[in-house]
């Protein structure tokens, strides 16, 4: 190819619109980058966004998402099967997923929002919430405990148990009394409305004790 061709070829391009795939997996265009250090622009989450994310999601995470923006807003991230809240009211975050896991405590149903505090569960009471509750969930590690259910009052619920337990209030066996009844019969109605505790705050993660040093190693060579 000619050398005044291949410029012109070149310069086509240039102005050639680019895109960028959004976290629904459409394209959506994007300015030319002026250089090549130029940092893919990320998209804001909107409900045009949303509404097309959600056009084929199952009929309750569907019908949930509406009720969460409703009240929190936009999600900051969302993706092809998940909306995520960060910071959300008194939640580290938020996260909505599309899918109806089947729960039959304390009664048939499903979940499928999950919302997470930061908090150092002792590792010696993980069997006690585990025997209480199956969706809650404890990341030692990450320093983070979750309630997953359909509905924000019933996550408060189960969370407000779960300190309970830990606190040596209750045993797994009354927080699953007590959760039955604040379900089928009412009761307990703060613990419905929010925390009975204030969360900690600041990193709460636990990354234990290493087992290997790493300065003894011998590095193998690779063949």
């Amino acid at each position: 190819m000619k050398a005044n061709a291949m410029t012109a070829v070149l310069g086509a391009a240039l102005v050639l619109p680019l895109t960028v795939t959004s976290w629904s997996g459409q394209d959506a265009p994007m300015k030319p980058r002026q250089d090549t250090g130029m940092k893919p622009m990320m998209m804001t989450v909107d409900q045009a966004m949303v509404d097309r994310i959600t056009s084929t999601w199952k009929a309750e995470p569907k019908a949930l998402a509406a009720k969460i923006i409703a009240k929190y807003g936009m999600p900051q991230e969302a993706s092809a099967n998940r909306l995520i809240w960060m910071n959300n009211g008194p939640w580290k975050w938020s996260e909505l997923v599309n899918e109806e896991i089947q729960h039959d405590f304390p009664m048939p149903h499903h979940d499928m929002f999950k919302q997470v505090i930061a908090w150092k569960v002792p590792a010696d009471k993980f069997d006690d919430l585990a025997e209480y509750d199956g969706s809650v969930i404890v990341e030692r590690t990450k320093g983070e405990v979750s309630a997953r259910c359909d509905k924000e009052e019933a996550n408060f619920l189960a969370i407000n148990l779960a300190y309970d337990v830990v606190m040596g209030k209750k045993s797994s066996d009354a927080a699953r009394k007590a959760y039955t009844e604040a379900i089928g019969e009412m009761k307990h109605p703060e613990y419905m409305k929010g925390f009975v505790f204030t969360p900690p705050a600041g990193m709460q993660g636990d990354p234990d004790k290493a087992t290997i040093d790493k300065s003894k190693m011998t590095m193998k060579q690779p063949k």
